[in-house]
């Protein structure tokens, strides 16, 4: 099993930068795909950005540029630093985890919490 918790989220103004952070704990953390996921209310969950254990990153079209993810191995932990953030990246951001990449949600096992991110205008 594993366990993931979240958390970095919050309200920023569009053009701020927020940093998320996922501590995993329970199993072989470097041997997994990891990803943010996010979702609105009524939405589905939709990908926004993973990383393999070989380095490669994969991002939505949507946050490309803005967005980055990475790892810090010794401390078992995934982050997502958001720049550039828009009115419409607001949502609950989700890390999840996997043995493999994928950008549907639903083949993910492993989820954390959710963390709120808003972003006014």
């Amino acid at each position: 099993q594993v366990q993931l918790v979240e958390s970095g989220g919050g309200l920023v103004q569009a053009g701020g930068s927020l940093r998320l952070s996922c501590a995993a704990s329970g199993r072989s953390f470097v041997s997994d795909a990891m990803g943010w996921f996010r979702q609105d209310p009524g939405k589905v969950r939709e990908f926004v950005a993973a990383l393999r254990r070989n380095g490669i990153t994969y991002y939505a079209d949507s946050v490309k540029g803005r967005f980055t993810i990475s790892r810090d191995n010794a401390k078992n932990t995934v982050y997502l630093q958001m720049n550039g953030l828009k009115p419409e990246d607001t949502a609950v951001y989700y890390c999840a985890g996997n043995t493999y990449y994928t950008t549907t949600y639903s083949d993910w096992p492993y989820w954390g919490q959710g963390t709120q991110v808003t972003v006014s205008s």
